[in-house]
């Protein structure tokens, strides 16, 4: 299992905001993270209500990034989500006592100009939600 301090300087999210905290699995094609710390009060995304499983999405664009440094493709170029699609939320708010999140994501596609990739988040085995996340890399 790899821990944060493998991909923490090279990706932009910091802090609290650095969502993924482990790497389970990962190869060309795929990588499988945890998420554990989603119950913090200080996490950035949770309100007073929940967190809302609309940022989950956060969680598999974040995936992604720490996917590209593993690959050894991040490189000095910063990578811009500039979309989400086919996004499907199976709960309104995460349920912050079953423990932590596993999130999944598949490159689809990738190029010199960005790449692809599909995302799920699970807890206890249960999809929270799924989509489709793109990434635009910015110029050198």
């Amino acid at each position: 299992m790899l821990t944060r301090q493998h991909w923490e300087a090279h990706v932009p999210h910091a802090g609290d905001m650095a969502l993924i905290d482990a790497v389970v699995d990962w190869n060309e094609t795929i990588i499988h993270a945890i998420g554990e710390r989603h119950s913090i009060d200080s996490h950035p995304l949770r309100s007073s209500v929940g967190l809302h499983a609309v940022h989950l999405a956060e969680y598999g664009a974040q995936a992604l990034a720490v996917h590209a440094v593993l690959l050894g493709e991040a490189g000095d170029r910063a990578g811009r989500l500039v979309s989400l699609r086919d996004v499907q939320l199976a709960v309104e708010y995460v349920d912050l006592s079953e423990g932590h999140l596993d999130v999944h994501a598949e490159r689809i596609f990738v190029d010199g100009r960005g790449a692809q990739y599909l995302f799920k988040v699970n807890q206890q085995g249960r999809t929270l939600a799924s989509g489709r996340v793109a990434v635009m890399y910015a110029s050198q």
